[in-house]
């Protein structure tokens, strides 16, 4: 009907329809109603949106917002509940995480959407639980292990808590991969996001956090255990 990229998507139950079209003019949402009202005359349209450049920008923008201040209230968090060292190795880790899956999102040509907020927001409180977790028995390790040094401590913790945070990462990862096969258009990019953010979430807490904070110990003047 002249309407390059249209996607159409059916519900399940209901006899309705979700039809997306990209177009730069703002005129292009009457011009597919006049399409469909000469095609159907007995149609009815429920519900219209209209998602400009600025509507987008302003989307992006606010998102960056929230993500940040997330991190910061995780940043005093940890530091409070742990040490400042542990503190920076999370935000450093979340960082990496929601870096790496908005990069997967701009090469798999996603859209930025209020979802995909939802959904990073969802990858920074997960990878953040996976760092509490590692952090916690480290902790508890420096002092049931007074005499080995830091980076023993660091290592026998994350193998205490190796298959924990697997078998989460990967019961959490069925669950989003049905989500991603099965639960429709709507939430494919929702789920996708989080299939990228629990597999880099995963990695980061094992392989970023304790690194650094173990480069952090190296590097102290000090050399003490808080």
């Amino acid at each position: 009907a002249g309407f390059e990229g249209a996607t159409i998507q059916g519900y399940k139950g209901i006899n309705g329809f979700l039809i997306r079209v990209k177009g730069e003019e703002a005129g292009v949402g009457e011009k597919l109603k006049e399409t469909l009202h000469n095609a159907f005359k007995d149609i009815e349209i429920t519900r219209e949106e209209f998602v400009g450049p600025a509507v987008s920008k302003g989307l992006q923008v606010r998102a960056m917002w929230v993500v940040m201040l997330g991190m910061i209230g995780i940043l005093i968090y940890v530091a409070i509940r742990f040490t400042f060292r542990f503190a920076v190795g999370a935000v450093v880790a979340l960082l990496h995480d929601v870096i790496i899956t908005i990069g997967a999102l701009s090469i798999a040509g996603k859209e930025f959407t209020i979802p995909i907020i939802a959904a990073l927001l969802t990858i920074v409180g997960y990878s953040v639980n996976d760092s509490i977790v590692v952090s916690d028995r480290i902790r508890e390790n420096m002092k049931l292990l007074r005499k080995e040094d830091f980076e023993t401590v660091v290592n026998r913790s994350i193998n205490e808590t190796l298959s924990r945070t697997i078998i989460t990462s990967l019961t959490t990862l069925f669950v989003v991969l049905a989500l991603f096969f099965l639960g429709g258009r709507i939430i494919h990019d929702f789920a996708y996001a989080l299939l990228v953010g629990i597999v880099i979430g995963t990695y980061s807490s094992i392989f970023v956090v304790a690194p650094l904070v173990v480069e952090w110990e190296r590097k102290s003047p000090t050399r003490r255990r808080r």
